[in-house]
C-alpha cells in the first residue's frame, strides 16, 4: 500500500466531494446526490462540525476517504463511532487500503472509549459484506434502516 492515511483538511473538501460522487455512481444513487463543497466544509470544519474524515493520498491525489461521526448507545451507556462512508477508488482496491482505514477507525473508537464501531452496507454488495465479515464484523440481519427525508420529513415536522 503506497497511500498515506491522514485526517482530512479543508483543502481536501473538493476532492472528497468528487470521491463521494464516485461512490454515488457505484451505488447507482446519483439521483440522490446533492452534497456540495460548502455542505461538506461546514460538516467537517464549521462552527458546529458534525463529522470527521480520514483521507488516503497517493501521489498527491486523494484515492479514498472515510467519513464518520459519533452516535450514542443507550444500552451500552457509551458513545459509538459510526462510519457513514468508506470509499476506495477501484484502482486502489486490493492494496490493503480499505483494511488499513478500518483498522485506523477501530483504533480511534477504542482510543475514544467507544462501545462499538458500526456502519451499514447495501445488501447487494456481497464483495463488501465478505470483506467486512473477514475483518470480524457482523452483518445484523434483524435490523433495518428507517429514514425520513424530503417532503415526508417536512410533513412529519409540520405535524409537531
Amino acid at each position: 500500500m503506497s497511500a498515506a492515511i491522514r485526517p482530512a483538511t479543508p483543502a481536501d473538501v473538493g476532492a472528497m466531494v468528487a470521491l463521494m460522487l464516485e461512490l454515488a455512481e457505484f451505488e447507482k444513487l446519483t439521483h440522490l446526490f446533492v452534497a456540495t463543497d460548502a455542505d461538506l466544509r461546514d460538516a467537517l470544519f464549521g462552527a458546529r462540525a458534525s463529522a470527521e474524515a480520514l483521507v488516503a493520498e497517493d501521489g498527491g491525489r486523494l484515492v479514498a476517504y472515510a467519513l464518520f461521526f459519533h452516535n450514542y448507545s443507550t444500552f451500552l451507556g457509551r458513545r459509538g463511532l459510526y462510519l457513514e462512508d468508506l470509499y476506495v477508488q477501484p484502482s486502489q482496491r486490493g492494496s490493503g487500503l480499505g483494511t488499513a482505514m478500518l483498522r485506523r477507525l477501530a483504533a480511534l473508537a477504542v482510543e475514544r472509549g467507544c462501545g462499538r464501531f458500526e456502519w451499514t452496507v447495501l445488501d447487494w454488495n456481497q464483495p463488501a459484506i465478505s470483506f467486512y465479515e473477514k475483518m470480524g464484523a457482523t452483518v445484523l440481519q434483524d435490523w433495518r434502516v428507517v429514514r425520513v427525508t424530503g417532503d415526508a420529513l417536512d410533513k412529519l415536522a409540520a405535524s409537531a
